[in-house]
């Protein structure tokens, strides 16, 4: 069996579960959350807690019974904690300013670099040089983030660039001189 699915998923006071078939829609206090699951996957919403099962032991039901279970367990997570994720803006000159929806880098271009935030994240900026994106959909705050690092991702040398707080650059050595 698979581990992580069979596991049961909590519901935590303040949440309502809806199921309509193979859609499943969580509400929350930090909003609500809805997705389509696979139709092979068995969705039992018990008193306070959500159950998945498979119908055989075949390898795609297997990892579909985890994947399924792991989606619920983000949905609800979403809606009660919400997800976040911390960059670091690194080198001289490079910062972040945030006006409503949009974000503006300096990243040492000859341009300022412009992103308009997705429906269901903010950013908020913890100094000129450190970000956070907030969201309540684990999907959506990985891919703001990773849309922001894109600009400018660190480089191995100086290690100027966007990375992610807990990301680690390995430098590497310049030009050896004489």
């Amino acid at each position: 069996m698979s581990r992580i699915g069979k596991l049961p998923v909590a519901i935590p006071a303040g949440v309502k579960i809806t199921l309509d078939g193979n859609k499943m829609t969580v509400q929350g206090p930090k909003g609500t959350l809805s997705r389509g699951l696979h139709e092979r996957m068995t969705i039992a919403v018990e008193t306070g807690r959500i159950v998945v099962t498979r119908p055989t032991d075949d390898k795609q039901d297997t990892a579909l019974h985890g994947l399924t279970r792991a989606l619920i367990n983000n949905m609800v997570a979403g809606v009660t904690t919400g997800f976040q994720k911390d960059l670091e803006i690194n080198g001289v000159g490079y910062r972040a300013e945030i006006n409503g929806n949009v974000l503006t880098l300096s990243l040492g271009y000859s341009h300022p670099v412009v992103y308009e935030l997705p429906e269901g994240i903010t950013v908020e900026i913890v100094k000129q040089t450190k970000l956070s994106v907030k969201g309540i959909d684990k999907q959506l705050v990985g891919s703001a983030a990773a849309k922001i690092r894109s600009f400018r991702k660190p480089e191995p040398y100086k290690g100027k660039g966007i990375k992610y707080a807990d990301e680690r650059i390995m430098r590497k050595a310049g030009k050896a001189g004489k």
